[in-house]
């Protein structure tokens, strides 16, 4: 039996992207702007305790840099679906230059005090937001060439997460130090990323349009759209369910971390920079091993395997005696979830159809990041003492919602082909 997936190859201007310009076209924009995504999401919070030396209004400032960020998520994919990734990505892009250059030259002219505050608030949040409409229009464009491109959906997606996570572990180091020569300077060199990655938006391979062909005159919303596209999926909704559930362990780990490493071990902040290293090396390390065995193994095989890691290092992380244990598991933990990430960003890029792909996935990381401000309550009104039992359940939960999700996709024939775009066989 064959199984055709959702293609999208049409002449002229939507044709395959040569491999040979994957670089320039795609890769270059998406190492410009992923590396602003990171200083914005990471740098900008130590930006709001530099100029304010506040633990209070930096907490603050963290939130109203997400808060805009997931209430985007609905508008970005519907732009995107409506007027390209292209034209999206370089109007953010460049919109989130020039609220930098008016940062910065307003922490210039403004003495220290409330009018400072009111300003790296604003960044904060502004950043935030606009950085969510270039992530948004990046992944369509990924996804698009994942189809077109002459080789297999993972290898691109694979690339694609390693450009991230490069830029997740060097992002956060990038934007400390330039703090310690002043906060402008973080703010020159992020206004010069997000103008590199404007200058470079236009030249990425077009996406096509929502409501454009001539048997869909009048488009739904897009939050509509994208749930409407999600349950004809059966696959990916029940990958995307399984993954929320073990982002509540994720998110468990990474907000409660820093309190155990600190009180448990007794040691000081910088070994918490150390675990996220390390994490961040093994995820690398993970992507880079999942290119290649998906080839071999399949979407499936690969995501069982790296589903068993994840679990088996969640639970025992629960009971780590040291903190080289801890770092260790912390570390097979990522790796397992870095190869999930990567299973469950070919699979989109497979089975979404390319006019509802940011409307569709817009919804998949809203429902992916849900359990991330639960995590945060759920540390919040837990005793230090008592977190080691929280984690244990989540994990606990985060295994039988990832056993189940594999068992019931065991028989997927898009999960079971090997990762290839033209088409499945079972």
């Amino acid at each position: 039996m064959t199984i055709q997936l959702y293609e999208d190859r049409p002449a002229g201007r939507h044709a395959a992207v040569p491999h040979g310009s994957l670089l320039r076209r795609v890769y270059a924009p998406r190492a410009f702007d992923a590396l602003a995504f990171s200083m914005s999401t990471y740098a900008m919070p130590l930006l709001v305790l530099a100029t304010t030396d506040s633990a209070r209004l930096t907490g603050l400032a963290f939130a109203l840099e997400w808060i805009p960020r997931v209430a985007a998520f609905g508008l970005a994919g519907d732009l995107v679906d409506r007027r390209g990734a292209a034209v999206v990505f370089f109007l953010a892009s460049l919109a989130r230059a020039v609220v930098v250059a008016a940062g910065a030259v307003a922490l210039i002219l403004l003495p220290r005090g409330t009018a400072e505050t009111v300003v790296v608030m604003a960044l904060a949040a502004g950043t935030g937001t606009l950085t969510q409409f270039s992530f948004i229009a990046n992944e369509a464009v990924g996804a698009i060439v994942s189809r077109r491109t002459d080789t297999q959906a993972h290898k691109v997606q694979a690339v694609l997460i390693g450009i991230d996570q490069t830029a997740t572990l060097t992002g956060p180091a990038l934007g400390g130090v330039l703090l310690l020569a002043g906060p402008t300077r973080m703010l020159v060199v992020l206004g010069v990323l997000s103008c590199l990655a404007a200058a470079l938006a236009l030249q990425t391979p077009p996406t096509p349009l929502r409501g454009s062909g001539r048997q869909n005159k009048r488009p739904e919303a897009g939050v509509t759209a994208g749930w409407r596209t999600l349950r004809s999926l059966p696959a990916l909704g029940c990958l995307v369910a399984a993954l929320s559930i073990s982002n509540l362990a994720l998110g468990l780990l990474q907000s409660a971390s820093p309190i155990i490493v600190v009180e448990r071990f007794g040691l000081s902040p910088a070994a918490v920079g150390t675990l996220w290293s390390a994490a961040a090396a093994s995820t690398l390390l993970a992507v880079a091993v999942c290119r290649f065995a998906l080839g071999r193994l399949g979407l499936w095989g690969v995501g069982a395997v790296c589903s068993t890691i994840a679990s088996a290092a969640c639970l025992a992380l629960a009971q780590a005696p040291t903190y080289f244990a801890y770092v260790v598991l912390m570390a097979l933990f990522m790796a397992g979830d870095g190869g999930l990430t990567v299973v469950l960003r070919t699979l989109r890029s497979l089975l979404i159809p390319a006019a509802v792909f940011g409307s569709t996935l817009s919804l998949t990381i809203l429902l992916l990041l849900l359990p991330f401000p639960v995590a945060g309550v759920l540390v919040a009104v837990t005793p230090p003492w008592a977190l080691g039992h929280v984690i244990a359940v989540c994990a606990a939960l985060q295994a039988v919602a990832l056993g189940l999700a594999f068992l019931r996709l065991r028989t997927d024939p898009v999960l079971r082909a090997s990762g290839k775009p033209e088409q499945a066989t079972a």
